[in-house]
């Protein structure tokens, strides 16, 4: 039975648009067999506010769509949504294509950067197995970075597809990651939404309340989460600012420096940035996942047909 919890405006490559077939999923995962249950509506489903219910149904969902094995975080860290993932590897796909499915680059001949790809280093497992892209992936955690380096190991489809790079430094987005002559066709960023714990917080208990819990249950996030993953200082908009302040210096070293962005309000302020900073070109995706609107912040300093090669 597909849950109609899943609710549509997901990109139409998206894997999970049509939301989920909970039967087929169970059948194939024990372990997410344990948590699925009847819905409101009558449907299979699971209780979103659990955070183990929502590991499982990750766990279900990479190695069933995309044959993906052994996925997991360690405890108290990131546990993303995989449609929303999806989707952003999806309209990075089209922002390369300038919009025309026929014209997707697809194979290792894309390089991509993924900042702060977490222990859960979703977006290079994801773009490596949907479009076969090469990935470098950052990280400032030791453990998160340890545990994204075994997750790529041990699927084999995509180790030789993604490496992953320590960031020593929690200030620099690009610097001591992107190598002298490296260049990447795209880098990618999943930002701190949150300015400091309590900001996070209040974020929860606002998603809880949607999903229909109660305080009672403490503030276990269901998706996890730790600092520099949900929140730091200057926030979301601090951190993107410092983003396209760095980007100038690697302007010839990628093509398309890209950033999620939750809040649209923060759009006039950072393209402003982008203006004083003379980017050629500046796009904003919109995407949309049920209830949850985000965007995607796209900008380049290379003009189109201009050289990949680092001068």
């Amino acid at each position: 039975m597909i849950d109609r919890s899943s609710k549509a405006k997901m990109h139409p490559r998206n894997r999970f648009r049509k939301g989920y077939d909970f039967e087929r999923l169970a059948d194939r995962s024990p372990a997410l067999a344990n948590f699925v249950t009847p819905n409101a509506f009558g449907d299979d489903s699971i209780d979103f506010a659990n955070p183990e219910a929502v590991k499982a149904l990750n766990q279900a969902l990479l190695q069933d769509a995309y044959g993906l094995h052994g996925w997991d975080v360690p405890p108290g860290y990131l546990c993303p949504p995989i449609p929303g993932r999806s989707d952003y590897v999806h309209h990075l796909a089209d922002l390369l294509s300038g919009g025309k499915e026929a014209l997707i680059p697809r194979g290792r001949s894309v390089t991509a950067l993924d900042i702060g790809m977490g222990a859960n280093c979703i977006y290079p497992l994801l773009g490596a197995r949907e479009y076969g892209w090469r990935f470098v992936g950052s990280e400032t955690d030791p453990v998160a970075f340890r545990w994204a380096g075994r997750l790529v190991a041990r699927n084999r489809a995509v180790a030789d597809l993604i490496e992953c790079r320590r960031q020593t430094s929690p200030k620099e987005c690009f610097k001591g990651v992107i190598k002298p002559g490296e260049f990447f066709d795209l880098s990618m960023c999943n930002p701190p939404f949150h300015a400091s714990e309590a900001e996070a917080n209040a974020g929860t208990e606002r998603k809880r309340r949607h999903l229909g819990t109660t305080k009672a249950a403490g503030r276990v996030r269901n998706f996890g989460g730790r600092a520099d993953e949900l929140w730091c200082a200057g926030g979301e908009l601090g951190f993107v600012r410092r983003m396209i302040a760095q980007s100038v210096e690697f302007s010839r070293q990628c093509r398309w420096f890209t950033s999620l962005i939750s809040k649209r309000s923060h759009l006039p302020r950072l393209r402003r940035e982008l203006e004083a900073v003379e980017a050629v070109s500046v796009r904003t995706i919109d995407m949309g996942q049920g209830q949850k609107q985000s965007r995607i912040l796209a900008w380049t300093f290379i003009e189109p047909g201009g050289a990949r090669k680092v001068p």
